[in-house]
């Protein structure tokens, strides 16, 4: 595996040498990932369950059998409060530029987007999103048995899907201020760090504008900005992040999880919990528990 550092959340993408791609299958029992951001299309495509995608300008609820695309440098949040099991797919954006050279100022669509069309052009936006599926699948059950050559098949179907999503799913280029934004990201990214080493304590508005090397009000506006949240609510949705994964993997008792990732006002943990979750938190973790117990 190689990884690429993105700048993200950052996210770090974990590369196979032979594939140079992320491809993996997920079966998630329950979690929120915060807004992040990385230099990668990522497509979803759920197989069963539920899963909530946040983007800077939407907000989808997949359902089985949907499949959904991130462009790279996009702001984006995950939120699974059931069970799901989905192909998770991950392309760099160096790579496909190897190929593709103006790939980085591309859009990248799959369905999901209103577009005026008549009923045969409909029919055969639906025919092309349904043979992309199908060489997802392939590329899954070669990736899970493992075969005799599996490196080999596995690239002739990425080239196949490349090509597919070079030909049938990208939509002209994008506008200057995109590199703008990317570039405002790029800007972030020590801030991000810092946050996520140290959110288990108080950063004050001051201290976190001193490694933005920005003044604090500008700070706060160019933050919710780039965000879409201010820093106080970044802060916090990296907090509940941590505390769901221990609330549904540890029998821990709820105050000590809050003491350990630095939530002390419990009025408004109950607060921000239910309102990305829609429960409290006893109530997800004996939900969770019932879950696993089923599937497993």
């Amino acid at each position: 595996m190689k990884k690429v550092i993105t700048a993200s959340n950052y996210e770090v993408i974990p590369l196979d040498l032979r594939t140079n791609v992320r491809f993996y299958t997920s079966v998630d029992f329950g979690s929120y990932v915060p807004p992040h951001w990385h230099d990668a299309i990522e497509i979803l495509y759920l197989q069963e369950g539920e899963l909530k995608v946040n983007t800077e300008s939407t907000s989808r609820n997949l359902r089985s059998g949907q499949c959904t695309l991130i462009q790279p440098n996009k702001v984006h949040s995950t939120l699974c409060t059931r069970p799901n099991k989905a192909i998770v797919f991950q392309i760099p954006l160096l790579f496909l530029e190897k190929f593709v050279p103006d790939a980085s100022r591309l859009t990248f669509q799959l369905e999901g987007t209103p577009r005026q069309a008549s009923q045969p052009e409909w029919d055969r936006q639906k025919t092309q999103i349904n043979q992309f599926k199908e060489k997802l699948t392939q590329m899954q059950f070669i990736m899970d048995t493992k075969p005799d050559g599996a490196p080999l098949m596995f690239n002739t179907l990425l080239f196949d899907v490349l090509y597919q999503l070079y030909h049938n799913f990208s939509f002209g280029f994008t506008a200057d201020s995109t590199s703008r934004q990317n570039q405002n990201l790029e800007k972030l990214k020590p801030v991000l760090d810092y946050i996520n080493c140290n959110y288990n304590r108080a950063i004050s508005l001051t201290e976190i504008s001193r490694i933005a090397m920005f003044d604090p009000k500008y700070f706060c506006r160019f933050f919710k900005k780039c965000m879409g949240t201010t820093f106080l609510e970044y802060q916090n949705d990296i907090r509940i992040s941590h505390i769901y994964q221990d609330l549904v993997s540890t029998n821990d008792k709820i105050f000590v999880i809050l003491e350990r990732h630095g939530f002390t006002n419990y009025k408004l943990f109950r607060k921000v919990f239910y309102e990305h979750f829609g429960a409290t938190p006893t109530e997800v973790r004996k939900n969770n528990s019932v879950y696993q117990k089923t599937t497993l």
